[in-house]
């Protein structure tokens, strides 16, 4: 994941994996790829299991709020 300002990276939590239990797990949290397009259509673009971008119906996932030192250490995770 190419991360240029982690104060503006967001992660969302998962809420539903109803048709795509191999890519989605409930309750783990999943960071966002900003895609106005997507968003546009009701989807949210993450990072899944694969550790490819994909979107999603944005229904499924709970936008969440991080701390600068959580999002710090999530983006570390996400690139190791």
């Amino acid at each position: 994941m190419n991360i240029t300002n982690i104060e503006e990276l967001q992660f969302a939590v998962c809420l539903s994996n109803e048709g795509y239990p191999a890519s989605l797990e409930i309750g783990k949290l999943y960071p966002v790829i900003p895609d106005g397009e997507a968003a546009s259509h009701g989807y949210l673009r993450v990072i899944d299991e694969s550790g490819e971008d994909y979107a999603f119906e944005a229904s499924r996932f709970a936008l969440v709020d991080l701390p600068l030192i959580a999002r710090k250490a999530l983006a570390a995770v996400a690139h190791s």
